[in-house]
């Protein structure tokens, strides 16, 4: 089998999808490689691109480039030995600083997108026409992201969302998942490494992806929070995610629950309090003893006044 045979048969078999067509043209037989799912615009833009090669940014990086994206699989620099940021320049991040591939860094909002769900696993497709041991390290632009500008490295984070080593080749592709994070919404770029470690290469691409937008509150929408129904936020003892309690409803506390005639007190109201049929043991000592002094006091008079008169 020629080498050209086996490029045309290694993107058959990992191509399994609708979205691109069978090869119509071989690619140099010294290619490697390219992520077809997320599609990268490299391959979108390729004669194997079917309906998304007709696409408006791909006509422009077309004509951009003088000629079609034949060789989608060999976008690759020599010698970047892991310093890519100081190798690839800001807004050449999608061709790699490559005269031959500097369409694919237009900068426009209507390149072909992957649809992805924020927090979800995403399956990862890399064709590869030539096995390679390596590395793969793949980015996802920070929230914010303005797919109208070009992409720079201040765009992507400093650690890769994913990295992955020698993974292996099945049906002529390196799969692997990746998860996303879940605050990203719109468009955004899934920017793959490819450092080999078989050879001096490393390679570059750009997958375009949408999140769902993020739905906005509807004007004067707010969340009612009742006065026996209020909210509060605390904090875990070790600073984790807050917890939300509820405050018990005033028809809940005790105090709502005892009748009318037993309402609260006011604060000046002492704390203790003696019932009545107590009241009445401490004071009847008191009240006897008055009286009999009265009837002491009484006697002592008519007996002083008797012994007057005689």
């Amino acid at each position: 089998m020629s080498r050209t045979t086996a490029h045309r048969t290694a993107l058959a078999a990992a191509l399994a999808t609708p979205l691109l067509l069978p090869l119509w043209s071989a690619a140099p037989a010294h290619a490697h490689g390219a992520p077809t799912d997320p599609v990268s615009r490299v391959v979108a833009c390729s004669p194997e691109g079917g309906e998304r090669a007709g696409s408006a940014p791909c006509r422009a990086a077309v004509a951009a480039n003088g000629g079609p994206f034949t060789a989608w699989d060999n976008l690759r620099v020599a010698n970047v030995g892991g310093r890519d940021r100081q190798r690839i320049p800001d807004g050449k991040l999608c061709s790699g600083g490559l005269p031959a591939y500097q369409g694919l860094d237009i900068a426009r909002a209507d390149w072909s997108a992957t649809r992805v769900a924020p927090g979800g696993s995403l399956p990862m497709t890399y064709v590869s026409t030539i096995p390679h041991t390596g590395t793969f390290r793949v980015y996802l632009t920070k929230p914010g992201y303005d797919p109208a500008r070009p992409l720079t490295w201040s765009d992507l984070p400093e650690r890769p969302l994913a990295e992955v080593s020698d993974p292996a080749l099945t049906d002529g592709a390196y799969r692997f998942r990746v998860t996303l994070p879940s605050d990203r919404s719109g468009r955004h770029v899934l920017y793959t490494v490819w450092q080999n470690s078989s050879t001096p290469d490393t390679y570059y691409s750009c997958s375009d992806v949408e999140f769902p937008q993020r739905k906005k509150p509807a004007s004067g929408e707010t969340e009612e929070r009742g006065q026996d129904e209020r909210r509060t936020e605390e904090k875990t003892p070790d600073g984790g995610a807050a917890k939300v309690t509820e405050s018990p409803r005033a028809s809940d506390t005790p105090a709502a629950r005892t009748p009318a005639a037993s309402a609260p007190e006011p604060a000046s109201t002492p704390a203790a309090r003696t019932t009545a049929a107590a009241s009445s043991g401490p004071s009847a000592p008191l009240l006897a003893g008055g009286a009999l002094a009265v009837l002491v006091l009484t006697g002592a008079a008519a007996l002083a006044l008797r012994l007057r008169r005689r």
